[in-house]
């Protein structure tokens, strides 16, 4: 039960960066000298998703060093590598305690694992094995051949929520923050200078921001296949532009305050969205950096003229009153 509760924890990004187990050798079940091999990271929710999905059967895990991430991230920042493999595999004698020299490599590891290198740095050769850990028994038993259907990489809708409510957590301070930033700048003037007009310019300020956390943290990723772009900065700059206009429709008082709730809800829904663009099968190391450097200076623009026109409007009704 401690194990469960700590697995949801770490579903909603508590203690998310803390939650590993020391690298080495494991035995899973009664393995001898002929038992596979399965190579996996240190993070714990992979660790105990792969004991959960081979107790029938009896093997060796090797655990490597990744620092408490998950496979695929662990390969895209190199640290589940084939040095890093081959080094846990003399450290923990494995040559000692199994008659065989294959280790099933995840097919995820394969950005910075190479399984012909492996057997040269260690005497092990790397197979790569299915996508799904819930596939490892029957690659197993079909003497570790893979089915088409095991090397596909799918983005299913639950899997997209589990990110939505990590992203959830790792909001919180940001939200925070925009919570303040909007009663201060409700303050300086589209309050009007008085309380209500503080209160009621701040909360719907923050709505544009909430809007955007909703729109870019759940639906885009709800009806994600819906939209042509490929870019999720791009698909958060199409759904937020809807919101805003739902806002903008709903809300605003003027056109100077139906742009604002427009720009700033497109670039807040954008900017969660873009959140997604490492957590997909479609994406890479490169890709994400070439998002970010395309569609933040985009997020920011949008973020500016939403607050210089909420603003602006505000300081210009002023001085001509």
């Amino acid at each position: 039960m401690r194990d469960k509760a700590a697995n949801l924890g770490v579903r909603l990004g508590i203690n998310r960066d803390h939650y590993r187990i020391p690298p080495g050798l494991y035995a899973l079940g009664d393995p001898d000298g002929n038992s596979p091999v399965l190579a996996t990271c240190n993070y714990k929710l992979t660790f105990d998703i792969v004991r959960r999905e081979m107790k029938i059967h009896s093997c060796w895990i090797l655990v490597v060093e990744t620092y408490g991430i998950n496979v695929w991230c662990a390969a895209g920042k190199k640290s589940f590598s084939t040095e890093e493999t081959a080094r846990r595999v003399k450290e923990s004698g494995l040559s000692k305690v199994v008659n065989h020299r294959t280790i099933i490599i995840p097919q995820l590891a394969a950005p910075s694992v190479a399984g012909h290198k492996l057997k040269g740095l260690c005497g092990f050769k790397g197979v790569f094995g299915p996508v799904r850990v819930r596939d490892l028994p029957e690659f197993i038993d079909n003497g570790m051949k893979a089915t088409p259907e095991m090397r596909e990489v799918d983005f299913p809708l639950s899997k997209r929520l589990d990110v939505a409510m990590v992203e959830v957590m790792g909001a919180r301070k940001f939200m925070a923050w925009s919570v303040l930033i909007c009663f201060v700048l409700a303050a300086l003037g589209p309050g009007g200078f008085a309380l209500h007009g503080i209160v009621w310019s701040g909360l719907g300020a923050f709505g544009v921001v909430a809007s955007g956390f909703i729109t870019g943290t759940f639906i885009v990723p709800l009806i994600l296949h819906l939209f042509p772009a490929r870019a999720f900065a791009a698909k958060g700059l199409m759904a937020g532009s809807a919101a805003g206009l739902i806002l903008a429709i709903t809300f605003a008082r003027n056109l100077p305050e139906g742009l604002s709730a427009m720009a700033g809800t497109a670039a807040m829904t954008s900017w969660f969205a873009m959140h997604y663009t490492g957590s997909t099968p479609f994406t890479s190391l490169s890709g994400v950096d070439r998002e970010m450097k395309i569609y933040m200076p985009v997020q920011g623009l949008l973020i500016a003229a939403a607050v210089l026109t909420w603003m602006g409007w505000a300081w210009l009704g002023i001085i001509r009153g």
